[in-house]
């Protein structure tokens, strides 16, 4: 993006922020003194404007300035361990709908990526899109061999697009790194790396269909959920060819009546592929909105889902699959000293938070839940809740598994409103216990000592030397520790800048007294002399006692 460029889409930005008087989302933030200072040059908000809350108003500024902030919204909203909980629902609302681009230049896009014609690829091909979103939008076809797919193409020049606003985003989160008074625990430069890698695994199609056949390999012959079958032949990192299927949105309930699904059973095999995705096979839909989620029609009795959009796949480490595990079961068991105790263990929180606080805290948000019918819980409200008293807490979660909370809320708005009485906590618990009594079994463990075997004798024959030389260090005292900590680099850091301030500072001072002596003694040259020079090193000391004085972030 030329320099131009920058500036004309940064001053964009600023119109769109004053325009919607985004100002007020810095309270709080140590911005204070300066927006005092601005307010009274910035424009009223609009009657229509002014009325709406702060989150509301994000929200509309996002939808405002495109396709890629929307995107940045959407991921935000998945944030509720950082975001006020108002914010977080309002951007909980973007739709990521934007107005197609030209059938032609799609037909276009596609030839270029397969490198072939488009009468040669398919025997017919729709320019007319069937869906469009920000990244790409979505063309009916059919095959040579009359097999009916779709073919997703992203949008053109979208890379330049995201890589444009991500730098502005970048710049952003760099400031407010450096001057918010919670960017530690906000971390706001993470925030914009997380968004980033969303962005670019949706950037790159190959990497979906990779996805989509993984997936549909886990569940294939399932009668839960159906994936549809990738084309390779047909697929690029630019184009995607999938198979066409054909359903009902989950959230469409008339629909699904009118069709005589049984939503009852439906919903309960929601919770449990959700399980099963993330406890068995430790890979799970991490977009599992309605649009995303359809319902085959043709089975009634046996309902299953129907998967779409493979873009965004989360996976957990083992040990946080493990703590994670051990928290729903805490939780379904109502041990809160026991969930204290695994946030702790697993480091998602800080060792020096008190074990006995966290667990009335939890207590306090879980148990009136827990004392009313399971069916009238929402986990949503309840995982909401619970990020609210985490906060207060320095909780620090992976990426992971923010994406892991998203889907967990996804999954549950959808199971309630195929049925609204959904024991979410009774359907989940059996599976859950099954999923983890058959990965720990003695068999899984078997299995999975087997598969490290190869490795474990390849380093077997090093083991003898590797114990003598410890023991050799142990008994004469040749051991060395070496250790590496990030605090202690920070501190090396801070002193080195101390030290380098405190020069500046005193060759500063020394400076601006010279040029003091110097306009106040005429040491026998021309007085014209003696002023410039005296300007000239008060400039310099002024300068280093600036640098002495500027906080460093």
């Amino acid at each position: 993006m030329s320099g131009l460029h920058a500036i004309l889409r940064a001053t964009r930005i600023l119109r769109v922020v004053v325009r919607y008087r985004l100002d007020a989302l810095l309270e709080g933030s140590g911005a204070e003194p300066y927006l005092r200072l601005v307010r009274p040059f910035v424009p009223r908000a609009k009657g229509p404007i002014a009325a709406l809350e702060r989150g509301a108003r994000l929200r509309l500024a996002l939808q405002d300035l495109g396709p890629i902030f929307v995107k940045f919204g959407q991921v935000l909203s998945t944030r509720r361990d950082l975001l006020p909980e108002d914010i977080a629902d309002e951007l909980a609302l973007l739709q990521d709908r934007v107005a197609p681009f030209d059938g032609g230049e799609a037909r276009r896009c596609v030839e270029a990526a397969l490198g072939k014609p488009i009468g040669t690829l398919f025997a017919e091909f729709d320019e007319t899109p069937l869906a469009s979103a920000s990244i790409a939008q979505v063309h009916a076809a059919r095959m040579t061999d009359g097999r009916e797919v779709v073919v997703k193409v992203l949008r053109p020049r979208v890379e330049e697009q995201i890589a444009a606003d991500l730098a502005l985003l970048r710049a952003l989160a760099a400031l407010a790194d450096r001057h918010h008074p919670n960017a530690q625990r906000i971390r706001p430069l993470e925030v914009i790396a997380e968004i980033q890698a969303t962005l670019r695994g949706e950037l790159d199609l190959m990497r979906e269909g990779a996805n989509a056949s993984v997936l549909r390999r886990n569940w294939l012959d399932s009668d839960d959920l159906y994936v549809p079958e990738v084309f390779w032949s047909h697929s690029h990192a630019r184009v995607l060819t999938l198979e066409r299927v054909r359903g009902i949105p989950a959230d469409d309930i008339e629909s699904l009546d009118l069709a005589g699904i049984d939503r009852h059973a439906l919903a309960a095999k929601g919770v449990r592929v959700f399980y099963t995705q993330v406890f068995r096979d430790n890979f799970f839909h991490a977009d599992a909105h309605a649009g995303n989620i359809w319902v085959d029609p043709t089975r009634r009795d046996n309902p299953r889902f129907i998967a779409l959009d493979f873009g965004i796949m989360g996976q957990l480490p083992a040990r946080d699959q493990y703590f994670l595990a051990e928290n729903f079961m805490a939780m379904f068991q109502r041990d809160y000293r026991r969930i204290a105790e695994l946030h702790i263990e697993a480091g998602w929180m800080p060792g020096t938070v008190r074990i006995d606080e966290l667990e009335a805290a939890t207590r306090a948000v879980c148990e009136p839940y827990f004392t009313r019918p399971l069916s009238e819980i929402a986990l949503g409200e309840v995982v909401a809740k619970l990020f609210r008293t985490a906060r207060q807490h320095q909780l620090t979660l992976q990426p992971q598994l923010i994406l892991l909370q998203k889907t967990l809320l996804n999954i549950e708005g959808v199971g309630r409103r195929l049925d609204p009485k959904l024991d979410i906590f009774a359907v989940a618990h059996p599976v859950l216990e099954e999923i983890l009594r058959e990965r720990y079994s003695p068999r899984q463990l078997a299995k999975e000592f087997r598969k490290r075997l190869p490795e474990l004798m390849t380093h077997a024959p090093d083991m003898p030397r590797l114990v003598r030389d410890w023991l050799y260090q142990q008994t004469t005292g040749a051991q060395q520790l070496q250790m590496r900590s990030l605090d202690l680099q920070a501190l090396v850091q801070v002193s080195r800048e101390g030290q380098r301030k405190t020069v500046y500072a005193i060759l500063g001072t020394g400076l601006l007294i010279t040029a003091a002596v110097l306009l106040g003694f005429d040491a026998g040259g021309p007085r014209l002399f003696g002023i410039a020079a005296a300007v000239w090193l008060a400039g310099i000391g002024a300068l280093g006692a600036f640098y002495a004085a500027w906080p460093r972030g």
